[in-house]
């Protein structure tokens, strides 16, 4: 309770919270607030601008891309896009660095031993060139993506988890479970888990944000998610070719990526206060 009150005092905290939470709303519920498909064409509206610009249409409120694409629908349907590979990575990522985290500092011995050896062995490829080469081989497609960078990313939590289990299982409560015959798997998913968790939130929280900006880098590569379900990054890459004459087609997307990402950074700074 002290925990959630001091978040709540924090103004900064709680903007990125009604940043991230209003955002995720307009994701979520993206096919009932959109004004049309994010695959129809008008060809004779092709780069109207915003509607408060000379020819403007008030029909494309945010105005249209190359094909005559409403840019307001395809944003709100690139902030899904955005939610489900961030949220979707750091679940993946998480779940396996927490478990391999954690059992390696419970355990210790070999068995910390080989996991942390794995984990060095991943840390020698960089992030990005792995994904990239993985993606290469899997195939461009969402259920890739998140998996993808999920795969790659998990080190981090593994090696906060470990770190946290190797202090709590030296506590008194935990040698008492071990002294009543508590197994393994009790005392870690009773004693050690809980107690590990709180640093991890924090970091997945902030990691989301990376993840949404590894996708809008990706697919601004060509290697995000196929056409025609519009990403930011991809939006972002097809806005760049036309910025001389329709500079909507880029800037949108843009503080679109901007604005999720502030809103997630906020408030995982906020959790980090007050864990």
């Amino acid at each position: 309770m002290k925990e959630l009150k001091r978040f709540a005092r924090n103004r900064t905290a709680m903007l990125g919270l009604v940043i991230t939470l209003l955002l995720a709303f307009t994701a979520l519920f993206a096919p009932l607030l959109s004004p049309r498909s994010y695959k129809e064409q008008n060809l004779p509206k092709v780069l109207t601008p915003p509607f408060w610009d000379p020819g403007g249409d008030m029909s494309y409120p945010l105005g249209t891309d190359h094909l005559g694409r409403d840019m307001l629908t395809r944003i709100l349907y690139g902030l899904r896009i955005s939610f489900a590979v961030g949220i979707g990575a750091v679940l993946i990522g998480g779940t396996i660095g927490t478990v391999i985290g954690v059992v390696s500092g419970f355990f210790g011995g070999k068995v910390d031993g080989i996991l942390m050896r794995l984990a060095d062995t991943q840390l020698s490829f960089p992030a990005i060139f792995l994904t990239i080469a993985v993606i290469a081989v899997l195939g461009r497609g969402l259920l890739n993506l998140i998996a993808v960078l999920g795969f790659v990313t998990w080190v981090q939590y593994a090696r906060v988890a470990r770190g946290e289990a190797l202090v709590v299982k030296e506590k008194e409560f935990v040698a008492a479970a071990h002294a009543i015959g508590a197994t393994s798997f009790h005392i870690i998913t009773r004693h050690i888990l809980p107690n590990v968790m709180p640093p991890l939130v924090v970091i997945a929280t902030v990691n989301v944000s990376s993840m949404i900006l590894a996708e809008a880098g990706l697919s601004f590569l060509g290697l995000g998610v196929r056409p025609p379900m519009p990403t930011l990054g991809q939006m972002l890459s097809e806005g760049r070719q036309v910025f001389s004459i329709a500079w909507w087609n880029a800037v949108f997307p843009g503080l679109a990526i901007m604005l999720v990402v502030l809103g997630i950074n906020l408030l995982g700074d906020g959790l980090a206060e007050g864990h």
